[in-house]
Formats: C-alpha cells, structure tokens, sequence
C-alpha cells in the first residue's frame, strides 16, 4: 500500500471528501495500532524488568506513553533504564504519530491554498507585465 505517494500534486484538482476521510481513517488506524504495539512493548518491559503483574504493567506503560509520567518509580536499575528509554521513545512516538494523524488534513489545506482559481471574473484585465 503507497501512503503517501496516493496525495494529489500540484495542479491536480482535490481529493474527494470521501478520499479525504478514506486517508484520515487509514491514517489514524495506523496510528492507533503503532501506539497499541507500543503500549504492549512497555508492558512486556514493565514485567520483565520490575517484575510487575499485567495490570500494573500496562498502568505504568500506560501512564508514561500518555505523557503523565511513571505511576511509581522503578526499583531495578534495568527498570530504571527501561523507563528512562520508554519514556524517550514515547515523546517520539507523539511526534510521529501527531503527524502521521495530521498530514492528511495539512496536505488537503496547503493543496487547497495551491489551486489556481477556477474562474477569472469578466471584464477583468490581467496586470500588465513589466519589461525588463
């Protein structure tokens, strides 16, 4: 599947709204199965690290992969590090997925903003060229 060679170029005309939702759907379903593999790499981590039971692992994952911070600090100096290096990837997984999310909706605003009108009212004159 081509994500994101399928965007319309320049000069071509619009997507249509059903294309656009299409993309906006694909996209944001992809962002959603990143961000659950995610959560269940820090709950794996969380278990074998802290040895921490499933629910309390996905809390602490959970916790770290919304932005709040760990529940409770780690204990082990591996679940300290493991946390530390979750907690690096999980600030780059919003940026990622935040963009990944936004694009559909940028591109269809900067395409729109990049269309040649369609029409020239009548009777209007274009600028004259200046000589050079």
């Amino acid at each position: 599947m081509d994500l994101f060679s399928s965007f319309e170029r320049r000069g071509e005309p619009l997507a249509s709204h059903w294309l656009f939702a299409r993309r906006l759907v694909i996209n944001v379903g992809l962002a959603l199965a990143l961000i659950g593999v995610s959560l269940l790499a820090g709950m794996v981590g969380y278990h074998y690290f802290e040895r921490a039971g499933w629910v309390d692992a996905f809390d602490q994952a959970a916790m770290i992969i919304g932005g709040m911070g760990p529940y409770s600090e780690p204990k082990s100096d591996g679940g300290k590090l493991f946390a530390g290096f979750y907690a690096l990837y999980s600030g780059f997984l919003l940026i990622g997925v935040a963009g990944l999310i936004l694009a559909p909706l940028f591109h269809r605003l900067m395409h729109h903003f990049h269309l040649p009108d369609e029409e020239k009212p009548r009777g209007s004159a274009s600028k004259p060229r200046r000589k050079t």
